[in-house]
């Protein structure tokens, strides 16, 4: 009986924060542009067609979230396609420093800016680097991802050299906590990030290692 439950969370737990995730990002980018959309297709026949097991109601929510994210992802590959002219860089330059002089919104717009160059740009090495690290005491371990060296104003104040560490939670990853350690305090692992995130939002069911060792028994 055990085994064949463990087998079934194997199974589930998978799909399920997948399926969370996925929910999560579509409510988030949709939201804004529900209102309009949905008022528009209440002009339409679409608000009163039912399909399979959906109320005409789902069915109304479901498509605006659809055509919603069909434009944006078109709206998005247009403004990259653009972005490459040379006419429409120079202006997206120029864009880009009055954002920059403009209060309150140049922190914003700065920061947002320098996470996705860091997160998608740049080739700095961050997350990276799979090590283990004690936390949240001295006796325990979690996994955690390196992002870089610590800022230059922690080091002073400590008055030794640190290093950040993104530690991600279970079962949902895009979620942690962002800790500072001393460098010999971290164990680094020759992991892949991907093998890391895989066996955190499973819970520890699946091993970064294929291998089975000799003499383990099977659950």
């Amino acid at each position: 009986m055990k085994k064949y439950f463990i087998t079934g969370l194997v199974i589930l737990l998978p799909v399920a924060v997948t399926v969370a995730i996925v929910v999560f990002l579509m409510n988030f980018l949709t939201k804004p542009f529900m209102g309009l959309v949905m008022k528009l297709l209440s002009h339409t026949d679409v608000k009163n067609i039912g399909f399979l097991i959906f109320s005409p109601e789902q069915v109304l929510r479901y498509g605006s979230q659809i055509i919603i994210l069909i434009a944006l992802f078109l709206i998005t590959l247009a403004i990259g396609f653009i972005g490459r002219l040379f006419i429409v860089k120079a202006f997206f330059r120029l864009s880009d420093k009055i954002l920059h002089k403009i209060p309150l919104v140049n922190k914003v717009y700065k920061t947002t800016q320098d996470i996705i160059k860091t997160l998608f740009v740049t080739d700095k090495g961050s997350f990276k680097q799979v090590v283990m690290v004690p936390f949240p005491n001295k006796d325990t371990y979690c996994l955690g991802l390196v992002s870089r060296k610590s800022p230059s104003t922690c080091e002073k104040a400590a008055n030794f050299s640190m290093t950040s560490v993104f530690i991600p939670t279970t079962p949902n990853p895009t979620t942690g906590f962002l800790l500072m350690f001393k460098k010999e305090d971290l164990i680094f692992l020759d992991m892949k990030t991907e093998d890391a995130i895989k066996y955190i939002v499973s819970c520890g069911v699946i091993l970064p290692e294929n291998k089975k060792i000799e003499g383990e028994k099977e659950i």
